[in-house]
């Protein structure tokens, strides 16, 4: 049975683990126009973090696991965040709640001025 952690901090210092390498360059790669992982990112772009519930309602698919997969995969830090959500029947349960890091957000909104700005 996993222990859900309860915030970003359970991953080490401020999230992240301690290196003597510089991290990589932030530099994702947009998903294609209205594609459900280019609304999933607007959703993330917006600071909101939400379940598949959420994502149903919002943009009427259940894939959100596979959309969050092909983000992190074009180079977005999506981090998740299990929440236990014990049942009777499943007393172990756990959901996945899932965001982009602020400090991700605020450089992919440079970035898309930046964009805007070179135009």
């Amino acid at each position: 049975m996993k222990k859900a952690p309860t915030s970003d901090q359970a991953d080490g210092a401020s999230g992240e683990q301690l290196s003597f390498l510089e991290p990589p360059p932030f530099c994702p790669t947009w998903p294609k126009r209205n594609s459900l992982a280019d609304r999933a990112l607007k959703l993330f772009l917006d600071g909101r973090v939400f379940d598949h519930p959420d994502f149903l309602a919002g943009c009427g698919s259940w894939r959100l696991a596979a959309i969050v997969f092909q983000l992190r995969a074009l180079g977005w830090p999506i981090s998740t965040i299990e929440v236990p959500s014990p049942t009777e029947e499943h007393p172990g349960r756990t959901i996945a709640l899932y965001k982009l890091p602020a400090k991700f957000v605020a450089e992919a909104l440079a970035l898309m001025a930046g964009e805007m700005h070179a135009r």
